[in-house]
C-alpha cells in the first residue's frame, strides 16, 4: 500500500507579534475612563508557535517534495534465527520461513453450535411434555370434581430424579481434544532384528575351571578309548571307535586351540577379567601421584629420607619357570605396553632349559607369547633399526643362550621354532652369550716371562658391552676381572683404551643416550662408576653397599639413572639434584636378589627382575621424572 502526503508549510513567525500588537493598540486607544469594547477574538489568549532551538529550516521546494511510504505485513518483532529439529536428517536446522502472524485480540466463546438433529432431539421431549401436561390438567380437573388425587406417572419420577448437571468451572474446548499425528521415521516401520540376551560372570577362577573341565574330558575320552580298544571284536566296533576318537579330537583340540577366532576372543575376555581384577592398580597407574613430592626439597639429616618414591604396580610371573632367574628384560620399541623377559640361571651347577616370555601390561596374569629353549637364556633384545622414527621390525627378537647359540624369533609368526639358529659352521659361540660382540684378542702388557715357554697373559672373558650412541664403530666392554676396554670395529685386533676402576666383575656398561662421551658401569664390588671414555679415571663413584646387578639410564633425562642390588633395593640417582647420594632408595623384595632393570621409553614405569623369576613394575613419582637440560660438563 502506498500513500502520498504533503508537508504543510509552517505558519509565519509574525502571527504572534501581530496579535500581540492588536491587543496593545486596543488598550492604548481606550481612555482611562472608557471601557474597551472589542470582538470575541480579541479576548482569546495569544497563540505562540513553539520551535526547538535547532529546528531545520526547509525551503518551499523541499516542503512540496513527495515522500513515498511503503506498508508491509511483516512483524518487526518476529525472531529471525529460529532452529527446528529435523526428524528426517536428525539434526537442528535453521528455519527460513518466519511466521509474521500477530494476534491482537482473542476471545474464547462458550457457545456450541447445534445442528438440526440436535434441535429436533430437544424439541421432541418438549412436545411430549406439553401433551402430558394437557392430560394432567384434565386429570386434575377430574380429581377436583371427584375429590381424589391422580397417580404419579413414571416420566414425572424420572424428571424429578434426573436434572441438568453442569460444571461451569471446568471447560475444555473440543478442538484441543484432537490427537495430532506424530512423526515417524522409516526405521520404526522395519522389523527389528532378532536378539538374544545372554549374561554370565567371567573371572580367573571360572576360566581355570573351564580349562580343568576340558582336561578332565580329554582324560575321560582317553580312558574310554583305551577300554574300547581292548574290547574290539569286529570291524564295526573298530570303525565306530575311529569315528568317535576323530570327532572327540576335532572338538577338543581344534575348537579350543586351533580356532584362531575363538583364541582371539578368549584373549580379549581374559584381558577384561584381569582389568576388573586389578582395577585399583590400573587407577593408581593412570591417576595416582605421590603427594609427598609436593612438599619441596628438604635437608635430609635422616638417613632413610628420599625426595622421590616408587609405587609398585603389577607383578609378572610364569608358572612354568618359577625356579628360574630373570636374566634379561627388554621393552618393545613400538608397543608401549609390551616387553620380553628371558629366564635362565647364572649358576653353573643349575643349568637347564630356558624360556622367553612376552608380557603386556593389559594382562599381567599370563604371558602373550611363550617360547621354550634348550639352554638357559642369557640375553635378548628387540630389533633396534628405526626408519623415520618408526621401528622397522618391532616383532623380531634376538636371543643369546648359555650354550653359545643365538636364536632369532618373530612374534608375528604363530610358530614355536626360531626363524634362525646359529650352528658350528656359522661360527657358533662355545661359551655363554652374555651379549653379542665381535671376537677380540686381548694382548697383555709387558710382564715377566715364566721359564722358556712363554710369558704370562691377562686373559679375561667379557661380560657386557654397549655401543656409542653417535659413533657406531665405538663400544666399551666390561670383563670378569673388573677392567673396562674401549674398542672399535675398525681395530679388531686390539683395544683403544682401558679403564681400571673396579675390583670385581663388571656386570653392565651403559652409554648416556643424550651425552655420548659419558657411560656408567655396575660391578660386583658394590659400586657404580661414571666415566668419560676420553679419560682413564672415573668422574664419580657411588657405593651402594651391595653387589650391583644392573644399571640403566632414564630415557627422558640425561642426569637420571637407576641401579638394582642383590639385597633387593632400587636406587634412583639424579645428578642435577644430588651428585653424591640417591634421591630414592627403596626396598622392593626381601628374600631375593634383583638382577635387571629397564625403563619404559614412553611411560614413567620401571621394570625390575629378581632371581625368583618375578618381574615387578613400578611407577616413578614426579620428583624422579624431572626433565633437565643441563650440560654434562657441569658434572665433572
Amino acid at each position: 500500500m502506498k500513500s502520498t502526503r504533503k508537508i504543510a508549510p509552517a505558519p509565519p513567525a509574525q502571527t504572534a507579534s501581530k496579535s500581540l500588537g492588536s491587543t496593545n493598540s486596543l488598550a492604548e486607544n481606550s481612555g482611562p475612563g472608557e471601557t474597551a469594547i472589542a470582538g470575541d477574538g480579541d479576548w482569546l489568549p495569544p497563540k505562540e508557535l513553539l520551535k526547538p532551538p535547532g529546528q531545520l529550516q526547509l525551503t518551499e521546494k523541499e516542503l512540496d517534495e513527495e515522500l513515498t511510504r511503503i506498508l508491509n505485513a511483516n512483524n518487526p518483532h518476529a525472531p529471525q534465527n529460529i532452529s527446528r529439529y529435523s526428524n528426517k536428517e536428525c539434526i537442528f536446522k535453521t528455519s527460513p520461513n518466519v511466521d509474521h502472524f500477530v494476534i491482537h485480540f482473542e476471545f474464547d466463546g462458550y457457545l456450541i453450535y447445534k445442528g438440526e438433529e440436535a434441535i429436533a432431539a430437544e424439541t421432541t421431549p418438549m412436545i411430549v411434555a406439553a401433551a402430558e401436561e394437557g392430560v394432567a390438567t384434565d386429570a386434575a380437573a377430574a380429581t377436583t370434581e371427584t375429590g381424589t388425587d391422580p397417580p404419579a406417572t413414571p416420566l414425572e419420577d424420572e424428571k424429578k430424579q434426573k436434572g441438568p448437571l453442569r460444571n461451569q468451572f471446568n471447560f475444555s474446548e473440543r478442538a484441543s481434544q484432537t490427537i495430532n499425528n506424530p512423526y515417524r521415521e522409516r526405521s520404526t516401520n522395519t522389523e527389528p532384528p532378532p536378539s538374544r540376551v545372554f549374561t554370565d560372570t567371567v573371572n580367573q577362577w571360572s576360566i581355570y575351571d573351564a580349562y580343568m573341565e576340558d582336561v578332565l574330558a580329554k582324560e575321560k575320552n582317553a580312558k574310554e578309548k583305551s577300554k574300547s580298544d581292548k574290547s574290539k571284536t569286529n570291524k564295526d566296533d573298530d570303525n565306530k571307535n575311529v569315528l568317535q576318537s576323530s570327532s572327540d579330537n576335532s572338538h577338543n583340540e581344534e575348537a579350543y586351540y586351533k580356532n584362531v577366532e575363538l583364541k582371539k576372543a578368549m584373549i580379549i575376555i581374559e584381558r577384561m577379567a584381569n582389568q576388573n581384577t586389578f582395577d585399583d592398580v590400573t587407577q593408581d597407574y593412570k591417576y595416582w601421584e605421590d603427594a609427598s613430592d609436593e612438599l619441596g626439597d628438604r635437608k635430609s639429616f635422616v638417613r632413610d629420607y628420599c625426595s622421590g618414591s616408587l609405587l609398585p604396580l603389577w607383578k609378572f610371573t610364569c608358572a612354568k619357570e618359577k625356579r628360574k632367574q630373570v636374566t634379561a628384560v627388554c621393552w618393545n620399541p613400538k608397543n608401549t605396553d609390551l616387553f620380553a623377559v628371558g629366564y635362565g640361571s647364572y649358576d653353573f651347577s643349575k643349568q637347564g632349559p630356558g624360556m622367553i616370555a612376552s608380557f603386556t601390561l593389559k594382562n599381567p596374569s599370563h604371558p602373550e607369547f611363550l617360547y621354550m629353549t634348550e639352554s638357559g637364556v642369557m640375553s635378548l633384545d628387540f630389533h633396534p633399526q628405526v626408519i623415520y622414527t618408526i621401528p622397522k621390525h618391532p616383532s623380531m627378537i634376538a636371543v643369546g643362550l648359555y650354550d653359545g647359540s643365538v636364536l632369532v624369533y618373530n612374534l608375528q609368526k604363530k610358530i614355536d621354532a626360531p626363524l634362525f639358529r646359529s650352528n658350528p659352521k656359522s661360527g657358533k659361540h662355545t661359551d655363554p652369550v652374555w651379549q653379542d660382540v665381535i671376537r677380540l684378542k686381548l694382548n697383555g702388557g709387558s710382564g715377566e716371562t715364566g721359564g722358556e715357554d712363554g710369558g704370562l697373559f691377562n686373559l679375561a672373558g667379557g661380560c657386557c658391552f654397549d655401543f656409542h650412541k653417535a659413533v657406531d664403530h665405538l663400544f666399551v666392554v666390561g670383563t670378569e676381572e673388573g677392567q673396562i676396554h674401549k674398542c672399535s670395529k675398525t681395530y679388531n685386533s686390539q683395544y683403544l683404551m682401558s679403564f681400571n676402576g673396579h675390583q670385581m666383575s663388571v656386570y653392565t656398561v651403559r652409554f648416556n643416550p643424550f651425552h655420548g662421551s659419558v657411560f656408567l658401569s655396575a660391578s660386583a664390588d658394590w659400586t657404580v662408576k661414571l666415566w668419560n671414555h676420553t679419560k682413564d679415571k672415573p668422574l664419580a663413584s657411588f657405593d651402594l653397599n651391595s653387589s650391583v646387578g644392573d644399571v640403566a639410564w632414564a630415557p627422558y633425562s640425561s642426569t637420571v639413572f637407576a641401579a638394582v642390588t642383590s639385597d633387593g633395593k632400587v636406587f634412583v640417582f639424579d645428578l642435577n639434584e644430588n651428585k653424591y647420594e640417591a634421591i630414592c632408595e627403596q626396598q622392593i623384595v626381601r628374600k631375593a636378589k634383583l638382577t635387571h632393570c629397564a625403563f619404559n621409553p614412553f611411560e614413567p614405569i620401571l621394570l625390575v627382575g629378581d632371581d625368583k623369576g618375578t618381574v615387578i613394575s613400578m611407577k616413578l613419582s614426579p620428583n624422579l621424572r624431572k626433565i633437565c637440560d643441563v650440560d654434562c660438563a657441569t658434572i665433572y
